[in-house]
């Protein structure tokens, strides 16, 4: 896995991001995680990715972390 980032980097990596997973599948939400001692990219997927795609470990230096969470709805 990438280096970790600072909040700044994150915060910049975050729309490049969801560019990137909205090519690959149905993206739920991009946010920002806590990762080891900086920050990183928490990807939340509808459903999973097709078969034989693999999501990227980083964006623009900034780790990332993805999950199928499912349809996210207000409660």
């Amino acid at each position: 896995m990438a280096k970790t980032a600072t909040i700044d980097e994150a915060r910049a990596a975050k729309a490049r991001a969801r560019e990137i997973f909205r090519r690959l599948g149905a993206v739920a939400s991009v946010g920002i995680t806590r990762v080891d001692d900086g920050y990183g990219l928490k990807v939340n997927l509808r459903e999973p990715l097709r078969r034989g795609v693999a999501p990227p470990t980083a964006v623009e230096g900034v780790p990332v972390r993805v999950e199928v969470v499912g349809a996210v709805r207000p409660r």
